[in-house]
């Protein structure tokens, strides 16, 4: 059952101690008690909840998150979020995941949040994608690009909305939590992402294409030209080219190159003690600039960013 909650305050204690309620780590650190106007609402469910609220007051607060996954929304003047230690835009939703996350306004703010408990997520998303490894761990706090951006706002209204109006409807309201996990997750960088995609081409492939990707994900790290992939294959290298084009769009070798740059990404979040070039080069790029530039066209940033983050 749903459990709803409206609070209507002047006092900085009930902002503080309402939060704390969904996400145990909020803090409110620097506040100015004199001038403070708190409207709350929000919704809760088992391990999932979507929260709204309106707090005129100088701010800094912050959160770090353990066991859960939230999304959040800021609408306002001079607004500023830091997340992993770098600074996002305002104006479109963030994701705070393993570490911290500040926020800082000097007026009023308008926050939509939704906070997900991190093993039901996990649960979840390794259902649908099919990858019983998936972990949602180091995940990137910044938007896709501004059309997921865009997606994860209007999913937002469509949940909130919808959930005030299921009284209480146990499909309804499990529905409303997985469309507002799934589209959460793929508004950002998340291993759900990666892991639909993978599923997805291997599904949608002929056998003699499955067989290649999966060859080409288990040597990936290897020297492979097409000639290798074709031979494990069983199939000639022009057939082999011809078949992925007509399933997937795409070469054997450039299916190679994204496989290597996923792989990349994910040793370079996972924080190990090298350099961008060093993983660079363990996954079989001879440049690290051209590796960069593989590594911006799929993820948006440079990876030398993704390090500093982790």
């Amino acid at each position: 059952m749903a459990d709803r909650l409206t609070v209507r305050s002047h006092g900085i204690d009930d902002v503080e101690r309402v939060w704390q309620r969904f996400v145990p780590s909020a803090r409110l650190e620097r506040v100015d008690p004199q001038r403070v106007s708190f409207s709350w609402n929000s919704v809760e469910l088992p391990g999932f909840s979507v929260v709204a609220y309106e707090l005129a007051a100088s701010v800094h607060s912050s959160v770090r998150m353990d066991e859960q996954i939230m999304a959040c929304r800021m609408i306002g003047d001079d607004i500023r979020v830091e997340a992993e230690g770098r600074s996002l835009d305002p104006r479109r939703p963030w994701l705070a995941a393993d570490g911290g996350a500040v926020a800082h306004w000097s007026g009023a703010a308008r926050v939509r949040a939704l906070v997900f408990d991190r093993s039901d997520a996990e649960r979840l998303a390794r259902i649908v994608s099919g990858d019983d490894r998936l972990v949602l761990r180091r995940l990137n706090p910044a938007a896709r690009d501004r059309a997921a951006a865009t997606q994860w706002e209007r999913s937002f209204a469509h949940v909130s909305a919808s959930l005030e109006a299921a009284h209480d409807d146990p499909i309804l309201s499990a529905e409303l939590q997985r469309h507002a996990l799934l589209t959460t997750l793929s508004t950002f960088h998340t291993p759900y992402v990666d892991a639909l995609q993978r599923s997805h081409q291997r599904r949608a492939a002929p056998r003699t294409v499955r067989r290649a990707i999966a060859h080409i994900e288990a040597h990936a790290k290897e020297p492979l030209t097409l000639e290798d992939i074709a031979v494990a294959s069983g199939i000639s290298s022009r057939g082999l080219q011809h078949a992925f084009r007509r399933a997937l769009d795409t070469t054997p070798m450039e299916y190679l190159r994204l496989v290597r740059v996923v792989g990349a990404h994910e040793e370079l979040r996972a924080g190990v003690p090298v350099s961008v070039a060093e993983v660079a080069r363990r996954w079989g790029f001879s440049s690290a600039s051209r590796f960069a530039r593989y590594h911006r066209e799929h993820y948006g940033q440079n990876p030398a960013q993704v390090a500093r983050m982790f």
